[in-house]
């Protein structure tokens, strides 16, 4: 009975023990790391990984850019031509976790069709680029303007705007607060910042408060991927943007409640800004729902600012 009493013990021991390395060592790596087969059983949506084939539609010109990042990372991005002789600008297309560059193909055929340049980037760990993690804005945030960078003085190319869905709308919402380069932006779905957004999380999953507990696997998370966790954060940089932006959020969004894109949206000082609320749409499907008067909004919006630069 004594020997019975002894072992479950020491199975129960080594269960929690079990538990802790767990926690402390691999959960972290699922809000991090793009690149874990484990973490990939664990996701709802899959991020694409198809390879971006150059002039595909021979209506359009297209060019591949590769990006050295400031950590040595080679970077993947696909330039997409105005139709028109005088480009009205130059967009940033940024996605979420579920896609790559490749999501914006049809999109940067509209824009080109519409006087606009395109470049899809694949951000850090995802697609044809390089890197393990990504980091929620804290580095992605020095990728764009790297990019930026080497497109007006490689490309020769100028009034750049930001488009990004997601977490590429939290990219965009916090290189606009940084980087006046950016003449405009488009956020779509953004979150206010890294911690709340993993509180939420747990709490729409398990129905508890669990901030103690996600806030430790954040910032875990934060070391294995070499950040500070508190540097992901829109709803800080939001109070930095004074340029025209639109942004835009389903009353639906589960994943990212509409009450976070307005509080973000409240923090700009822009004199030119919207926010578009959409009925109807999630978190995934602002495009679907939106359908064509969403995109003549955003047209109209994007044009306003090429009258503007000109």
């Amino acid at each position: 009975m004594r020997t019975n009493k002894k072992s479950i013990k020491r199975y129960i021991l080594i269960l929690i023990t079990l538990g802790l390395l767990f926690i402390h060592f691999i959960f972290p790596r699922f809000i991090v790391e793009t690149r874990n087969p484990i973490a990939e059983l664990f996701k709802t949506e899959k991020a694409t990984n198809l390879k971006t084939e150059l002039n595909n539609n021979s209506n359009f010109k297209r060019k591949k850019l590769t990006i050295i990042t400031f950590d040595k990372l080679k970077l993947s991005a696909l330039l997409t031509y105005s139709n028109s002789a005088n480009a009205k600008g130059t967009i940033i297309l940024l996605h979420g976790s579920s896609h790559t560059k490749d999501h914006f193909i049809d999109l940067s055929e509209f824009l080109s069709i519409n006087g606009f340049n395109s470049v899809a980037l694949d951000s850090r760990g995802f697609g044809e680029s390089e890197g393990q993690f990504f980091t929620y804005g804290a580095k992605e945030t020095k990728d764009i303007q790297t990019v930026i960078t080497q497109l007006i003085n490689n490309e020769k190319l100028d009034n750049i705007g930001l488009w990004g869905q997601s977490i590429g709308g939290a990219f965009t919402l916090q290189t606009m607060g940084i980087d006046k380069r950016v003449k405009y932006g488009i956020a779509e779905s953004s979150f206010t910042d890294l911690k709340a957004n993993i509180q939420y999380y747990f709490k729409r999953h398990t129905g508890f408060n669990l901030k103690f507990f996600s806030n430790y696997l954040v910032n875990s998370a934060g070391r294995i991927a070499g950040f500070d966790p508190d540097e992901a954060n829109p709803y800080k940089y939001s109070e930095n943007i004074t340029q025209p932006i639109l942004v835009v959020h389903g009353t639906k969004d589960k994943a990212i409640p509409v009450a976070k894109g307005k509080a973000n949206y409240l923090r700009i000082k822009s004199i030119d800004k919207e926010f578009i609320e959409l009925k109807a749409a999630g978190h995934s499907d602002i495009w679907e729902i939106g359908g064509e008067d969403y995109f003549n909004s955003i047209l109209e919006f994007l044009n306003r600012q090429a009258s503007y630069s000109n």
